[in-house]
C-alpha cells in the first residue's frame, strides 16, 4: 500500500478504444538466471559423463540404433517429418500472433536467442570434431553406415527450444504441448535412425534452454504494463465504475498505483502487483534470509497469486484489528503475472513528507498507538519505515476530526505475519524507535513510546536494536544521521577551540561524548527508565559475513599453497624427522604460556593464571574468524572484562600489551637483524644493508610526520590509546615483577615462535641460524598481521617461504615444507583444542 498525496483535479478518462502509449520496459528476473546457471551445470555433467561414463553411453548408443532399423522405416520417416514440420510451425505461428498483437519484443528476444543458441552449436559441434577427447566423440556422434559423422547438437532443435524459451508460453498450454511434443517425437525419430544419440538429444535441449534463459537475463524480459484501461477493466469485474484512472509511482516498494474516481463514491486506490515486483531485489531477500535468523525475515511468496493472498490477508486482519489502516475492498487477478487490489483512499502525507515543526507529540503517540493496537491481536508490520507512516488529513472518505495530525495510519503491511512471535513483535519496536529517532531525536522518540506501550514492552526491544536487524533504507539514514551529527560536533568544538571557549582537555571530553551513535543513544534513554531491563544484543545472524569470508579465503589460500608443493600434504609429517619435530611442538606449546604472561604482566589485578593459557589457546581458534591482529585484541579485552575489570582498565591493559609487543617487536627485528647481518663475518660493525634498512625506515618516518594531515591523523588515532595506556603503566611502575612478567612474556612469546620455525626447518634437513630464523618470522608475521585475513592464511605462508629461500638459501620444497609444519603447529593444530577452551571458558562466564 503506497503512501497517499491528497490528488490535483482529477484527469479526465481515457477515450474508449485508444490504448495509453507507455515507455518500454525491461526487467532482470533472478528465476533466469537461476535456471540458466542450473542448466550449464547440467550442461557440464553431461559432458562429464560423455567423458567417463563409458559403459553406459556405449550400451546406450549401440541399442537404440538397432532397434530403429528394425523398426517400420516409412512409418518412422513420416512421423520424422510430421514432428519436424511441427517444431518449426509452432514458433512461426507465435511469432505471426505476436506481431498482430504489437508485441515484437518477445519476437525479438526470441529471434536473437536462437541465433545464439546456432552459434553456440556451431561452436560445439566443431570442439567435439576437432578438440573433444575420442570418448566425448564416441558418447556424442553416430556413424552410419557408409556416411559422415552425425552432430553433437542439432543444429535446427536447439534454435527453436532457445526461441521459444526466450519469447515465452505462459499461459498458452496449448502452443507449449505442441512444441514440446514435436520436439519429443523428433529427437525420438533420429535416436531410433541412429542419427543422435542419448546424450546428443540431452545436451541439445540443455544448449536451447541455457541460450533463451541466458538472452532473457542479459537484456531483460520484457515487462507487462499495466494501463489505465487493464485497470478500469478489471474494476469493472468487481463491480466498480471507474470514471479516471490516474497512475502514480509507489514511493514505498518502487512498484505502481493507480488513484481511481468514480461517480457514486470517494476515490479508491489500486495497487497492482505483477512479476518485476516479484523480481525487484530477490537477490537482496535471499541473502538477508540466508544471514538472518528466521523471525527476523519473512519468507518471500513464490508467485503473483501467493503475494496476493499474503497482502489481502494482512490487510484483512489489520482492520479487524481496529488499527488505523487503509481497507481492503476488493481484489482480482488480470492474468496469470498480474492482480489488482482495490484499497480505500487516505489522503495525507507520509512522515519523510512532513517539516520537523508538522511532527508532534500527539501524531507520535498515534502511530504507536496502531502499533499496540495491531500487537493486541499478534500481528506485525515488519516494515516500519517513514513512507509507511502517515498522517492522514481531513479529505473525501475522511471524517472531520479536532486534531487532523493526530490521525496517524499505519501503510504496506505486506512484510508483515499474523500470529507473529515476540521476537517479531519486539522486532517493529526496535525498527520504530530508530525511525521516529531520525527525524525526533531519541527523547521523544521513547517518550511517545513508553506513554503509548509502557517501559516494560519498550525496554523489551531493546536487545534487538542493532543495525543487522534493521531495514536497508533504514541503516543507510541512520549512517547518514551519525557521521551528519559527528561531523557538526567537530567543527562546532573546532570553532570553540580557536575562539578559546574550551580546553584541549575539555574539547577532548566533548569529542568522546559525542562519539555516541543513535541507537546507543536510544538504548540509554531507555535504560534510564528501566535500570535493570535486559539489553545484551540478541543474535540475529545466523551467517557472518566474515564467516564466509574466511572459509572461502582459507580454502583458496590452502588450495594455493598445496598446489606449489612438490610432494602430497600428506607426506609433510611422515618426512619430517620425529625428533625435530616433537621439538618444534614443545616450543609452540610454550608459545601459549608466554603469551598468557605478556597479558597478565600488564595487568595490576590479580588473575587466574590457568584461565589466562585457556584464553590464549582460545584465540588460535577466534583466529579463524578475524584477522590475526583484530582477533586476539578482541578476545583479551573480553577476558579481562569478565575477570571483573571495568572496560577502560581492560582496553588499557590490553593497548599496553600490544604497544610493549610492537615495540619489542622492532627491537628485536633491528637486533636479530644486526646479528644476522654481521654473523658471517668477525667484524663488528653494522652491515651494509642492515644500515641501508636503518636508514630507509627513518626517513619514511620523518616523511610521513612532516606531512600535517597524515601526522595529525595518526596522533587522533594514537592519543587514545596513550591515553588509557599511560595511566596504567604508572600503576605497573609501582610492581615491578608485573612489568617482569609482561615484558618477559613479549619476548619469550616471540623466542618460542622463532625456536618453532627453526625446528621446522632442521625436522627436514635444512639449516638456518636463529638469528635468520628471527628475522624471517618477525617480518612474515608483520605482514601477515598487516593483511586483513584471518590468520594471515596464505600472506604468513608466502612471507615465511619466501625469506626462508631468500635469507638462508633453502630449496623451494624445503622452505615450503618447513613453513607449512611450523603453520600446523602453530596455527592449525591447536584450533580444536582451542574451540574446547573457548567453549568451557564461555560455560564458565569466562568469555
Amino acid at each position: 500500500m503506497p503512501s497517499r498525496r491528497t490528488p490535483a483535479a482529477p484527469p479526465p478518462a481515457p477515450a474508449p478504444g485508444v490504448r495509453p502509449l507507455l515507455p518500454a520496459r525491461r526487467v532482470r528476473r533472478p528465476g533466469d538466471l537461476v535456471r540458466c546457471a542450473a542448466g550449464l551445470l547440467a550442461l557440464v555433467l553431461v559432458l562429464l559423463m560423455a567423458g567417463y561414463a563409458r559403459n553406459t553411453t556405449a550400451g546406450l548408443g549401440s541399442d537404440l540404433p538397432v532397434g530403429g532399423r528394425q523398426g517400420p522405416g516409412p512409418f518412422a520417416s513420416a512421423i520424422g517429418f510430421l514432428s519436424g514440420a511441427g517444431v518449426l510451425l509452432v514458433p512461426l505461428a507465435f511469432a505471426v500472433d505476436r506481431l498482430v498483437r504489437r508485441d515484437g519484443a518477445r519476437v525479438a528476444d526470441g529471434v536473437l536467442a536462437a541465433v545464439l543458441a546456432y552459434a553456440l552449436s556451431l561452436g560445439l559441434n566443431t570442439w567435439v570434431t576437432d578438440g573433444a577427447s575420442t570418448a566425448v566423440r564416441a558418447a556424442l556422434t553416430n556413424v552410419p553406415e557408409g556416411g559422415t559423422p552425425t552432430d553433437a547438437v542439432h543444429v535446427y532443435l536447439a534454435p527453436v527450444i532457445a526461441c521459444m524459451t526466450a519469447a515465452g508460453l505462459t499461459g498458452r498450454p496449448r502452443s507449449r504441448l505442441a512444441l514440446w511434443a514435436g520436439v519429443v517425437l523428433c529427437g525420438t525419430t533420429a535416436l531410433l535412425g541412429g542419427y543422435a544419440t542419448v546424450l546428443s538429444l540431452t545436451l541439445t535441449v540443455l544448449l536451447g534452454f541455457v541460450a533463451g534463459h541466458g538472452t532473457l537475463w542479459t537484456i531483460g524480459a520484457p515487462a507487462d504494463r499495466t494501463t489505465a484501461r487493464h485497470v478500469a477493466a478489471g474494476l469493472a469485474t468487481v463491480g466498480i465504475t471507474a470514471t479516471a484512472v490516474r497512475p502514480e509511482t509507489d514511493p514505498v516498494r518502487g512498484g505502481r498505483r493507480h488513484l481511481v474516481h468514480r461517480a457514486d463514491g470517494p476515490p479508491l486506490d489500486v495497487h497492482v502487483l505483477d512479476r518485476e515486483q516479484q523480481a525487484s531485489g530477490f537477490f537482496y531477500r535471499l541473502w538477508r534470509r540466508l544471514r538472518l535468523r528466521s523471525f527476523a525475515v519473512r519468507r518471500t511468496p513464490q508467485s503473483v497469486h501467493q503475494a496476493l493472498e499474503q497482502e489481502a490477508l494482512l490487510a484483512y486482519a489489520a482492520t479487524a484489528s481496529g488499527a488505523r489502516t487503509p481497507e481492503l475492498l476488493a481484489a482480482t487477478e488480470l492474468g496469470p503475472d498480474t492482480a489488482l487490489l482495490v484499497y480505500t483512499h487516505v489522503p495525507g502525507r507520509t512522515l519523510d513528507e512532513l517539516a520537523e515543526d508538522e511532527i508532534d507529540d500527539a501524531l507520535l503517540r498515534s502511530w504507536w498507538e496502531c502499533v499496540h493496537t495491531l500487537h493486541r491481536r499478534r500481528v506485525s508490520h515488519g516494515r516500519l519505515t517513514g513512507r509507511c507512516l502517515l498522517a492522514a488529513t481531513p479529505g473525501p472518505g475522511t471524517p472531520e476530526t479536532a486534531d487532523p495530525r493526530a490521525q496517524g495510519h499505519l501503510l504496506d503491511l505486506t512484510e508483515g505475519s499474523i500470529a507473529a512471535g515476540d521476537l517479531a513483535l519486539r522486532l517493529d519496536v526496535a525498527h520504530l524507535l530508530t525511525v521516529l529517532a531520525l527525524r525526533v531525536g531519541a527523547d521523544r522518540a521513547t517518550a511517545s513510546a513508553t506513554a503509548v506501550l509502557g517501559v516494560t514492552r519498550v525496554s523489551a526491544a531493546l536487545p534487538l536494536l542493532q543495525p543487522i536487524g534493521l531495514l536497508r533504507s533504514v541503516r543507510r539514514d541512520l549512517r547518514r544521521h551519525d557521521r551528519a551529527r559527528k561531523s557538526a560536533l567537530r567543527t562546532d568544538v573546532a570553532g570553540r577551540l580557536a575562539a578559546g571557549e574550551l580546553t584541549q582537555a575539555e574539547a577532548e571530553r566533548e569529542l568522546g561524548a559525542g562519539e555516541t551513535d543513535l541507537l546507543a543513544e536510544i538504548r540509554a534513554r531507555v535504560l534510564a527508565e528501566a535500570p535493570r531491563a535486559e539489553a545484551e544484543p540478541v543474535r540475529l545472524e545466523r551467517l557472518r559475513p566474515r564467516t564466509l569470508f574466511s572459509v572461502v579465503a582459507g580454502a583458496f589460500a590452502v588450495y594455493l599453497l598445496c598446489t606449489q608443493l612438490t610432494v602430497r600434504p600428506s607426506d609433510i609429517v611422515a618426512r619430517a624427522a620425529p625428533g625435530w619435530a616433537l621439538a618444534a611442538l614443545a616450543a609452540a606449546a610454550l608459545s601459549h604460556v608466554a603469551a598468557a604472561m605478556s597479558l597478565t604482566g600488564f595487568v595490576p589485578e590479580k588473575l587466574r593464571f590457568g584461565r589466562s593459557v585457556a584464553a590464549q589457546l582460545a584465540g588460535s581458534f577466534v583466529k579463524l574468524v578475524a584477522p590475526a591482529a583484530v582477533g586476539g585484541v578482541a578476545l583479551n579485552t573480553r577476558f579481562l572484562q569478565r575477570s571483573g575489570l571495568r572496560p577502560v582498565q581492560a582496553a588499557a591493559s590490553v593497548g599496553a600489551s600490544q604497544l610493549v609487543g610492537l615495540g619489542c617487536h622492532i627491537l628485536l627485528l633491528a637486533g636479530f637483524g644486526y646479528v644476522a647481518g654481521n654473523e658471517r663475518t668477525q667484524d663488528l660493525t653494522p652491515s651494509r644493508s642492515v644500515i641501508a634498512g636503518l636508514l630507509t625506515g627513518a626517513v619514511l618516518v620523518l616523511a610521513i610526520g612532516s606531512v600535517g594531515p597524515v601526522r595529525r591523523r595518526l596522533l587522533s588515532l594514537l592519543r587514545p590509546l596513550l591515553t588509557g595506556v599511560v595511566p596504567r603503566m604508572l600503576d605497573l611502575v609501582q610492581r615491578p615483577g608485573k612489568l617482569a612478567t609482561g615484558f618477559g612474556g613479549t619476548i619469550l612469546l616471540t623466542l618460542c615462535n622463532v625456536a618453532c620455525l627453526t625446528l621446522s626447518v632442521r625436522a627436514f634437513g635444512g639449516q638456518v641460524s636463529f638469528a635468520v630464523a628471527a628475522v624471517v618470522f618477525l617480518a612474515g608475521n608483520a605482514v601477515g598481521s598487516a593483511a586483513p585475513i584471518p590468520g594471515g592464511i596464505g600472506t604468513i605462508e608466502v612471507a615465511l617461504a619466501a625469506g626462508l629461500r631468500a635469507a638462508a638459501g633453502l630449496d623451494y620444497t624445503t622452505a615450503y615444507l618447513a613453513v607449512l609444519l611450523f603453520r600446523l603447529l602453530t596455527f592449525w593444530l591447536p584450533v580444536l583444542p582451542g574451540w574446547l577452551a573457548f567453549t568451557v571458558l564461555q560455560r564458565k562466564k569466562a568469555l
